[in-house]
């Protein structure tokens, strides 16, 4: 392919696309609004699935790679009621097929697995603009701007490439998080961290839960979840972080002192998070010849499908597929968009129902009974 082609967005997507189409011997240039790789963190642990994460990790050749950053024995679960109870204790599985690993290292691994100079860092877009004669001219914030034939938006919930083929904005989902965090040292937080079991704790209840993952090294990171509107997200003073965090774990009034633990000796920055997911069922008509996205950036959904990463590198790993297979860029893309719609359909659908199974009217029953189905 001779086609100038521009990844917008270092995401496992993007990173994924480019990879695939360089083992192919197809240039791709990826470019990212962050400074660097490490600009910032990049989240917990994920649970990489065999027919979506793991098909396109052996289509990037890096199926073995990826299996020395495999976490064994941290995929236990335990969910709890807002006493402690405990109501379900799942033991690690060591054949899972979803294997645990951490986002950063997975990322990490697609970078430096790149040809040196793929990833522009510093490159936020600005705009997308189509030229009279075809191709795209892309202005970023810094002032720079390049060409490119195919522009692939891998640039998540807030896709500036997505306004080129929807109107669809992401809508809050009325779900908001709150990331919390443990150090390593057990003398401090003993009796919390046992709580939690060798993996996953779910405390969970109607419109709120609080989430704990223990680390093998002993960390803990989650989250704090709860229902609220987003005026209700205002009211909470996070300029002196023990004061917002003591907000928060009013909302838990009566439950375990041990779970409440979790979020008033949180030693994670405190940051709102309100959860976004675009309409289920997502798609656009094929008016910009071109362009097209992975990821987020096309089919935003809550996490509670754990398709979220799977989906973006499936996606980046089957868009080049095509584009290595056809001569003809606008039947590869159409022919990628025919299966993206229906897979991001599925996934959106499943990840807004287990939304409401966490934290709807019947948690923490409705909980104990999707894990007892999987």
């Amino acid at each position: 392919m001779q086609k100038t082609i521009a990844i917008i967005g270092a995401g496992l997507g993007g990173l994924t696309l480019a990879r695939v189409l360089q083992t192919h011997g197809v240039a791709a240039t990826v470019y990212e609004g962050e400074a660097s790789a490490t600009a910032r963190a990049q989240g917990g642990l994920l649970d990489i699935h065999e027919e979506t994460g793991q098909a396109a990790l052996r289509a990037a050749g890096l199926y073995e790679e990826f299996l020395t950053l495999v976490r064994p024995g941290e995929d236990a679960k335990r969910v709890v009621d807002r006493h402690n109870t405990i109501l379900l204790d799942r033991a690690a599985d060591p054949r899972t097929v979803r294997p645990e690993v951490d986002r950063g290292e997975l990322r990490r691994l697609l970078i430096d697995s790149l040809e040196p100079g793929t990833i522009r860092w510093g490159h936020r877009l600005d705009s997308v603009r189509c030229r009279p004669r075809g191709g795209y001219d892309l202005t970023f914030a810094a002032g720079h701007a390049v060409r490119a034939d195919v522009v692939v938006g891998a640039d998540g919930a807030w896709s500036r490439v997505r306004t080129l083929l929807t109107p669809a904005e992401p809508e809050y989902s009325g779900t908001c998080f709150v990331e919390i965090a443990l150090g390593s040292d057990g003398r401090t937080h003993r009796a919390g961290v046992a709580a939690i079991g060798s993996g996953t704790l779910m405390a969970v209840a109607p419109g709120k839960g609080i989430i704990a993952h223990r680390y093998a090294d002993g960390r803990v990171r989650g989250y704090v979840a709860l229902n609220r509107s987003e005026e209700w997200m205002t009211s909470i003073d996070f300029g002196d972080p023990s004061v917002g965090l003591r907000q928060v774990a009013g909302e838990f009034e009566g439950w375990s002192p041990l779970l409440t633990a979790f979020v008033t000796e949180s030693e994670a920055e405190p940051w709102l998070r309100p959860i976004h997911a675009l309409p289920v069922g997502l798609g656009w008509e094929r008016k910009m010849p071109g362009v097209t996205l992975v990821g987020d950036a096309a089919h935003l959904m809550s996490p509670f499908a754990g398709e979220g990463a799977n989906l973006a590198m499936f996606d980046g790993a089957d868009l080049a597929g095509e584009l290595v297979g056809r001569r003809d860029v606008e039947a590869a893309l159409t022919a990628y968009e025919e299966r993206l719609f229906p897979r991001g359909r599925d996934a959106a659908g499943r990840s807004a129902r287990n939304l409401e199974t966490f934290f709807g009217p019947e948690a923490p029953g409705s909980v104990v009974a999707l894990f007892d189905h999987t």
